[in-house]
């Protein structure tokens, strides 16, 4: 038979003292002499005794963990965030939940109702490629429980969120391929409702007209992140009578299934085409044939910056009017893992 936890009243009743006298000596109290406290700790330590957390929970108010969406846990960048968050969760003695929403909208819309259910305190978001609407998370207001967005974010100018700024990268992008040579720079952008499409195509043609290079729709072309929409964005910019000797990719993944494709195309890579992405993944090191240059987005810096915000609206139950709704954090350019 299990043994039941326990309790401060199994404590209080075999020492002959009061339930709340044991509280006091758990905590330190100097109200407590030394012998009493003593007594109590070490019988606490012999029973095994472990606070009720959710008693404690319950009397401060909080439950002591937040929710944390993800697009995919199985993408190296969104796991290098995960630990952004967990060490600031941690030196605040909190727990986190995580939720993946696999980049639909329902399956997030589920993953805010469990959340809420479940009491979490605040939650953190990396929002879906599909999502177009933000109610699921408005509604979150009218339970105090906060919302701060990092690197997918909304364009809610009220939202509480953290990116990074990939505009100026982009066209920096642009700027290093010049310089080596290329004039003819495809483009493969990602989903429209993500923020950072459009500021990634942005750079792309603010660095293009500051290098005096004409910008061709035709080297243009979108992809939904899967690999059978990659590979096509990749067929249509090889299959044009002037074909890019250079491409940018929305991010690490994406370039990795365009070079796949590109080389079974019999085309030799980084020769006779080149790919610049964003991300820095540290698995990119490991290829034969990686990205010639990839913009760092610092995802641990990011997830971390939001999970600090986070605890200053929580402690602050959002009152806290010095809290910067927009944190934009500089990305930059790093060529073959150096900066």
């Amino acid at each position: 038979m299990d043994q039941k936890p326990t309790t401060i009243k199994e404590i209080a009743r075999q020492l002959n003292v009061s339930v709340s006298t044991v509280s006091r000596a758990l905590h330190n109290h100097p109200s407590i002499g030394l012998r009493t406290r003593t007594q109590v700790q070490q019988l606490a330590e012999a029973l095994k005794y472990e606070p009720n957390q959710a008693a404690i929970s319950f009397k401060k108010g909080k439950s002591m963990t937040l929710g944390l969406i993800l697009p995919s846990l199985g993408e190296q960048y969104f796991s290098m965030a995960i630990n952004g968050i967990e060490d600031v969760a941690t030196k605040n003695g909190y727990t986190v939940l995580i939720g993946q929403s696999h980049d639909d909208v329902k399956r997030e819309e589920q993953i805010v109702e469990a959340m809420r259910k479940q009491r979490v305190d605040g939650i953190i978001v990396s929002l879906s490629k599909s999502t177009k609407s933000y109610t699921h998370f408005d509604q979150l207001k009218g339970y105090n429980i906060p919302v701060v967005y990092f690197d997918r974010v909304p364009e809610m100018p009220e939202a509480y969120s953290v990116s990074c700024n990939l505009e100026n990268s982009s066209a920096e992008l642009i700027d290093w391929l010049v310089e080596r040579g290329h004039r003819h720079i495809g483009f493969i952008k990602g989903p429209e409702t993500l923020i950072h499409s459009k500021q990634r195509l942005q750079g792309y043609l603010e660095g293009l007209k500051r290098n005096k290079l004409k910008a061709d729709n035709a080297l243009v072309v979108t992809t939904d992140l899967s690999m059978e929409k990659t590979r096509d964005a990749m067929h249509k910019l090889l299959a044009l009578r002037h074909p890019p000797t250079a491409v940018i990719a929305f991010n690490d993944y994406v370039a990795l299934e365009a070079i796949r494709y590109s080389r079974q195309q019999g085309l030799a890579i980084n020769k006779d085409i080149s790919f610049v992405s964003y991300a820095n993944l540290p698995i990119t090191s490991y290829l034969d044939e990686p990205p010639v240059a990839s913009v760092e987005q610092f995802p641990y810096q990011q997830a971390e910056k939001a999970a600090e915000i986070l605890f200053r609206l929580i402690d602050s139950k959002g009152m806290d009017i010095s809290i910067p709704h927009q944190t934009v954090l500089e990305s930059r350019v790093v060529v073959n893992g150096r900066d």
